[in-house]
């Protein structure tokens, strides 16, 4: 394994959904050859479908042509399942914000993948160290958070395990940066990492605010907006994030750090039972 993104020319992408498949057309878009994998046929399909799109809205834009979308989805290839995966150089899992589900998926990621493949998550919040532990290449397992929309956002978290080799890591931030990414790192492996130890809170407090009566949804969102210069609402973001998966990281931050101040509001937790995710339900703290 070199210390450079040079080695990287197969990368594997595990899970065809937002982050997913927005992982997959970036890496595409920079030259480098794709797996996109799922459960379903279904599922791949339908990732495919949202890069095409993607890629004809950067055809509107007038920045990129007709003939670099067919090249960008020539170099991505599919697959069912995690065999489909031998061959990556790297293998970045962008599956749902949940624990069990990514050590099953690390589990068999380390029996299919070769030996010589950097294992990476996208997750926002969890353990890299606990994801390592059911695997036999803790020092090649690594965190790699986008933001999401992939191809938009400019920021890749990189997150050392406490076992993640440097060769490893300069492997990851060379291909990120390759990918025209910042590349910025969590120097401790802790629940939330950056970006979201800060952002969740936030919103999570915009929720108390909402839920105490203390003003609107819109109220709050605007008052966000126009007095601290964000570029969108934090009960929007929530939305746009999904409620489901704000609560997951809520509820890591809350066990992981132990600190009453990070219980997730009582109204979040609500609105996730009653099936209100946010803009992919339909309906959060606004109806789409």
């Amino acid at each position: 394994m070199s210390s450079s993104a040079e080695k990287i020319r197969l990368v594997g992408v595990v899970g065809s959904g937002q982050m997913g498949n927005g992982i997959a057309q970036v890496a595409a878009s920079f030259g480098f050859d794709v797996v996109m994998t799922d459960i379903s046929e279904t599922a791949v399909q339908k990732g495919l479908q949202t890069i095409s799109g993607s890629l004809d809205r950067l055809i509107k834009k007038a920045t990129i042509t007709e003939d670099q979308k067919r090249q960008v989805l020539s170099r991505i290839k599919t697959s069912v399942g995690a065999s489909g995966l031998k061959d990556a150089d790297i293998v970045i899992e962008a599956a749902t914000e949940n624990l069990d589900l990514k050590l099953k998926i690390f589990a068999e990621l380390d029996q299919v993948a070769k030996p010589s493949a950097i294992l990476a998550s996208n997750t926002s919040s969890i353990s890299i160290t606990k994801i390592a532990s059911v695997t036999k290449r803790p020092t090649q397992v690594v965190g790699m958070h986008f933001m999401n929309p992939v191809p938009l956002m400019k920021l890749v978290e990189g997150i050392r395990g406490l076992q993640t080799s440097d060769e490893t890591f300069q492997a990851t931030k060379a291909m990120a940066e390759k990918m025209e990414k910042v590349f910025v790192e969590s120097v401790k492996d802790m629940p939330g990492f950056i970006v979201n130890r800060i952002l969740m809170p936030m919103i999570n407090e915009a929720v108390y605010t909402l839920h105490e009566g203390i003003a609107s949804v819109e109220s709050i969102d605007n008052a966000m907006k126009l007095g601290t210069n964000q570029p969108m609402g934090p009960l929007t973001l929530a939305d746009f994030i999904g409620l489901d998966t704000c609560l997951a990281i809520m509820n890591v931050l809350h066990d992981g750090l132990g600190d009453s101040k990070y219980r997730p509001c009582p109204l979040l937790t609500k609105y996730v039972e009653a099936g209100w995710l946010g803009r992919k339900s339909g309906r959060g703290f606004y109806k789409y």
